[in-house]
């Protein structure tokens, strides 16, 4: 069975960035705590996993989300030079190690790794994710798998829809709707007044969907 690993780079990096110690830096004073973090996690699943085809996918600023919804990702703070560097640097490891990086405008790396999911899981092909965003989680099928950081950042977990049931009490495709009714402050997207994550969880468990619960 042939095996795809695709990395979500901005998420990772970002994961390892808030995970490490700020105070990591080269003799000069050039911060490495993301880079690290990116690469030990890139290496490691490398030599686990032993994938057949490896990509990795970056966002490249404004995606067709932001023409739909003004606020989106309003709310975050913007990127500092001392993780900027560091993306510049992770981009240079990508390109030494040989691997393909994916961006496309328009569009940002969830979308990438979405759509290279989905076209390998129908040529028969195994995909682990590597990401520090649990978006992904919703693309968790049959032939899909998604592996992220812990509590702390050396220690992975790897979900499956088993995982998913365990944590959530509900299917990797009814992930989606489960945001959109408790909201999701990382991306400033507002979820309906009142409900929380018991009473979604709950709703979708009876009705299945959004489109349930309407009907």
């Amino acid at each position: 069975m042939k095996k795809l690993v695709i990395v979500d780079g901005h998420a990772l990096a970002y994961r390892a960035y808030h995970a490490l110690p700020l105070e990591m830096s080269t003799s000069k004073g050039e911060p490495t705590n993301a880079v690290y973090g990116f690469t030990s996690m890139l290496l490691n699943v490398i030599k686990e996993e032993k994938p057949d085809y490896i990509a990795v996918a970056f966002d490249t600023g404004r995606s067709f989300r932001h023409e739909a919804f003004t606020e989106y990702k309003a709310t975050r703070a913007k990127m500092g030079e001392d993780l900027a560097v560091q993306l510049r640097r992770i981009f240079q490891v990508v390109e030494a190690l040989g691997i393909k990086s994916i961006a496309i405008e328009g569009y940002e790396a969830d979308d990438i790794l979405g759509t290279l999911a989905r076209k390998a899981s129908e040529e028969g092909i195994d995909t682990l994710i590597v990401t520090g965003d649990t978006d992904a989680f919703q693309l968790i099928g049959p032939k899909v798998r998604v592996i992220t950081s812990g509590r702390r950042f050396s220690e992975t977990i790897v979900y499956d829809r088993e995982k998913i049931l365990e944590r959530y009490g509900l299917e990797p495709h009814q992930l989606a709707d489960y945001k959109a009714l408790v909201g999701d402050k990382t991306d400033n997207i507002p979820g309906i007044p009142g409900i929380g994550e018991a009473t979604a969880t709950r709703l979708l468990r009876k009705y299945g969907s959004i489109e349930g619960i309407y009907q």
